[in-house]
């Protein structure tokens, strides 16, 4: 049974991620929106952490990234930016979708 995880808030303010990530197993997905894609961007204290979580698919919301003024060229390696269609896709591709808040 595969989970998307939906993040929204930044990681720098909540433990969201950080609970999330340490949840997730293999084969799990986790969507970064809203201010959670704070924690998609090079050089900020989510990196190594986004890294090291094997077989977990990030993605971050591309709409939400252009609103807080993120540049795309600065996402982690790994990290798929993807529009609305796409979050629709992830959520019917796994079987259940998990909002950490």
């Amino acid at each position: 049974m595969s989970e998307l995880h939906t993040v929204n808030k930044s990681p720098y303010e909540k433990s969201s991620f950080d609970s999330c990530v340490g949840y997730a197993v293999a084969g799990s997905a986790i969507l970064l929106m809203e201010d959670g894609v704070y924690a998609a961007m090079q050089g900020g204290a989510t990196e190594a952490k986004v890294k090291s979580a094997q077989g977990v698919k990030f993605y971050a919301l591309g709409p939400d990234m252009k609103a807080r003024g993120l540049s795309e060229d600065r996402v982690i390696e790994g990290v798929e930016i993807v529009d609305y269609a796409k979050f629709v896709d992830l959520a019917e591709e796994h079987s259940k979708v998990v909002s950490w808040v």
